[in-house]
This record gives C-alpha cells, sequence and structure tokens, in this order.
C-alpha cells in the first residue's frame, strides 16, 4: 500500500522514534502516520473522532506499524496534555510530533464572516498547534530533545480564507520562534506549507466544527462561485499545474522529523508545486 511500504521512504531513519500525528485520520495526517510507520516510527494516532482514530490505527497495525490510538480533542489545552499525558505514560517520552490538525471552515469573503465563524477557524487551524506545542515542551525539555513538525499552508497569499490564512501565518510565526527559544534544548521546530493537496479519503467532512455538530455553509451560487474562484485561483499560482498528493506532504514531514533534518530548525518547506 502506498505510504506504508519501507522502499517508498528508502530509509528507516524513524526507527525508534516514537512520533504523534495529529489529525491522523485522514488526510495528510494518515498519510504521514502511515509514512512515518513505513520507516520504523512508533505512530501516535491522535484524533478527535473514534471510528476515523481506530480505522487508521488498525491499518497501521494491519501493515506491522507499532500504533497507538488517542483520542482527544487538541483544540483545547487540557486535550493536548491528555493526549501528551497519555503517550508519555505509556512509552516514556515524545521524540516527533507532528502538529496537522487544521482547514478552513467556510470561503467567503472576509465581511461576510461572523465574530462565532473567526473564533472556531482559529479554534481549529491555530490553537491546535499551539496547544500541542504547549503541552509538549516540557517533556521535549526533560528528554533534551525532539522534533516538532507544524503544517502550515499558502492561504497567507489567497483569497476568501482571511482567518485560516491568519491563523496558518501564526502557525509558522509560532515555529520560527520556538525554534529560536527552544534550540538550546535540542528541540527543532520546522514547518511545511502545503499547497492545494488532493483530499480522496476525507472522513470527516469539512464543516463538522466537532464530532456530531456541522456549521452550516450558504447553498448559493454565490458561494459556489467564491470555491470556484479560490481552487483557480491556487492553480494558476502553481508552476507544478496539479493538485499535490498527501503523499508528498507525508514525504517533507517524514524528512523534518527524522535526524537527516538534525541540523535544520526555524524553517517552512513549501510544498507547494511552486505555488510560493
Amino acid at each position: 500500500m502506498t505510504g506504508l511500504d519501507p522502499k517508498a521512504g528508502g530509509a528507516t531513519r524513524l526507527k525508534g522514534k516514537i512520533c504523534i500525528v495529529t489529525g491522523a485520520g485522514q488526510g495528510i495526517g494518515r498519510a504521514t502516520a502511515r509514512r512515518l510507520g513505513a520507516e520504523g516510527a512508533t505512530v501516535v494516532v491522535a484524533e478527535r473522532v473514534e471510528d476515523s482514530a481506530a480505522k487508521a490505527t488498525q491499518e497501521l497495525v494491519d501493515h506491522g506499524v507499532t500504533a497507538l490510538k488517542v483520542v482527544a480533542d487538541v483544540s483545547t489545552l487540557d486535550g493536548a496534555k491528555h493526549l501528551m499525558q497519555t503517550v508519555v505514560d505509556r512509552y516514556g517520552r515524545i521524540d516527533v510530533l507532528v502538529n496537522n490538525v487544521g482547514g478552513t471552515i467556510w470561503i467567503q469573503p472576509f465581511h461576510l464572516y461572523t465574530e462565532e465563524q473567526i473564533h472556531l477557524e482559529l479554534q481549529r487551524s491555530l490553537h491546535t498547534t499551539m496547544w500541542c506545542c504547549n503541552a509538549v515542551l516540557p517533556y521535549m525539555i526533560a528528554q533534551q530533545g525532539g522534533s516538532i513538525v507544524n503544517l502550515g499552508s499558502q492561504s497567507p497569499r489567497g483569497l476568501y480564507r482571511l482567518p485560516y490564512a491568519a491563523a496558518k501565518g501564526g502557525v509558522i510565526a509560532m515555529t520560527k520562534v520556538l525554534a529560536m527559544e527552544y534550540g538550546r534544548y535540542d528541540i527543532r521546530v520546522n514547518c511545511v506549507s502545503p499547497g492545494g493537496t488532493e483530499q480522496t479519503d476525507r472522513i470527516t467532512p469539512r464543516l463538522a466544527i466537532k464530532p456530531g455538530v456541522m456549521a452550516s455553509a450558504p447553498d448559493t451560487e454565490e458561494y459556489d462561485a467564491y470555491r470556484v474562484e479560490l481552487f483557480d485561483d491556487i492553480k494558476n499560482q502553481q508552476a507544478l499545474k496539479r493538485l499535490g498528493k498527501a503523499e508528498e506532504q507525508a514525504a517533507a514531514i517524514a524528512f523534518l522529523a527524522s535526524d537527516d533534518a538534525s541540523f535544520i530548525t526555524g524553517q517552512v518547506i513549501n510544498c507547494s508545486g511552486g505555488q510560493s
């Protein structure tokens, strides 16, 4: 299966590493969990949705990967702390944290966003990464090392997703500041910023703001036109005229997570087909 063949990575450079992937039930997170497992990692599948967490974990186990399912809502600090404590209680350390949770909820001009919508966008795409970094750092400091890979985006130079773009711009800033603050503890912090990427295995709908709760979206021709314009804008910015694959994002993430990137920190890799 693509992403679970060790030959696809060409190495077992994560052998013995304890790696957490948030949002590992679908998309880039799932592909990353597969790639890290193929390279020898013990993979912690962190998800807020029980069904997708169980499915992704079982898939890894069926392919010989040591995997642990942790159901947690990392949009809260308590949820992030629960995740980290569970992993440390089980394995004694955390070597890699991939902060993958995020994704825009609404696509529309900024003046149409409500206050609640803006808060929800920031909660999903900024706070999740912030809380997980806050919760994992004490453990990485204690063990004097670790690798954090955050997921950014090309949205800070795009259309119709300003709250999401602001959140991802914050993730990029967070990456650079944390790299400077925590390099003294041999903790590396980097970021992969995807461009438009195929989502062929979506389980949780984009408009799901929490398990069982869906946000409302205008069912209008105007709203559909915003989506078309957004994706046309993304395609027009790219040098490679296609969407990326989740496995391509996972390959960049695995590199930054591994010791092959042992002297790289505070960096943003634009895995975007030249969109950047």
